[in-house]
């Protein structure tokens, strides 16, 4: 292939994003050329293709945070021709040429293999939101999680938010699942939520210490929501946040911390050992049930993506996009 298909953002006058016929040799370098299978549309996606944030390093750039496939061409002895692999994080889509596109090449280092039990559709369905949301209930369980108490799941009908309610659903867990959409009970309980929670009970002003309630949380949504979430806390539990959608800014007192003693676990995906990579995948193919992975996908064509853009920046779409490339 010389030329393949790929959704492409340039700066101007206007800052644009389009489909359009891409040559091999525009492709950055890199030791292994796969050609992509499926893609995903996450947040950061949206910012990269709206403008709305920056996010972009670099023009022109194809956005795209992960993608799935087969491996073409490969300098690396880690892989083959022939190879299913994925790539979740690393800068891809902001400062690399990411997966919206029908060819990626990129660095050895940054593949793992397909572990058993997964397609690579199914992959892109946990993609990287499914990743941080592992990495994130791995970090619950080392810090210890109570079974005596629920579990909050905030943002819980987007990408993370979903992987996450359905692994500690699965875990035996009972899970509280947090959403601004109240449209979303039925689909949060099919995933194994016990409650649901209006975000607006979090984000509301909260005394500087609630009663408690919480023996864990993984917290996507950031601002005045984590700010909630802490004082509602019990004693030697732990929040493991890993998303900004509501803000950057945290206000709130030291009393969690310190009164008592919840930890504040920050969770990256880039950040992220490869033995620890491994571990999670592997937790993902085994831990999370088939069933909600699927009802939690809605794969569409490339040529679909400009236009969902829009709505996962407003929190309109549920679940997981993921994009069909070849």
């Amino acid at each position: 292939m010389q030329t393949f298909k790929a959704l492409v953002v340039e700066t101007g006058d206007p800052y644009t994003a389009q489909i359009r016929q891409a040559s091999v040799d525009e492709l950055p370098p890199g030791d292994v050329l796969v050609r992509v299978a499926y893609s995903s549309l996450n947040y950061k996606d949206g910012l990269a293709i709206t403008g709305a944030g920056k996010v972009i390093r670099s023009f022109p750039m194809v956005p795209g945070i992960d993608l799935a496939g087969t491996v073409l061409e490969s300098a690396s002895p880690d892989y083959k021709p022939g190879d299913a692999v994925i790539l979740t994080g690393w800068g891809v889509g902001e400062r690399h040429w990411g997966g919206l596109a029908e060819l990626a090449r990129v660095r050895a280092e940054w593949l793992v293999p397909l572990p058993d039990g997964l397609t690579l559709q199914q992959a892109m369905g946990i993609g990287t939101a499914g990743f941080t949301a592992m990495l994130a209930v791995m970090a619950l369980e080392a810090h210890t999680i109570d079974k005596n108490r629920d579990v909050l799941v905030t943002g819980a009908a987007g990408g993370v938010g979903s992987v996450a309610t359905a692994l500690l659903a699965r875990l035996g867990y009972r899970v509280v699942a947090s959403t601004g959409r109240t449209s979303e009970e039925a689909y949060l309980k099919s995933l194994g939520a016990g409650e649901i929670l209006h975000r607006s009970v979090l984000a509301a002003p909260a005394k500087p210490l609630e009663s408690e309630r919480f023996g864990g949380a993984v917290d996507t949504v950031g601002g005045a929501v984590l700010a909630g979430v802490l004082p509602r806390m019990a004693y030697g539990s732990s929040v493991a946040a890993c998303g900004n959608a509501g803000g950057v800014k945290l206000e709130t007192t030291v009393f969690p911390f310190i009164l008592r003693g919840v930890n504040l676990l920050g969770i990256d995906s880039v950040m992220c050992p490869r033995e620890k990579r491994l571990r999670a995948w592997q937790r993902l193919a085994h831990d999370l049930p088939k069933p909600l992975l699927e009802a939690a996908i809605q794969t569409v064509s490339l040529e679909e993506v400009p236009g969902l853009a829009q709505a996962i920046l407003q929190g309109q779409v549920r679940g997981r996009v993921v994009v069909r490339l070849s």
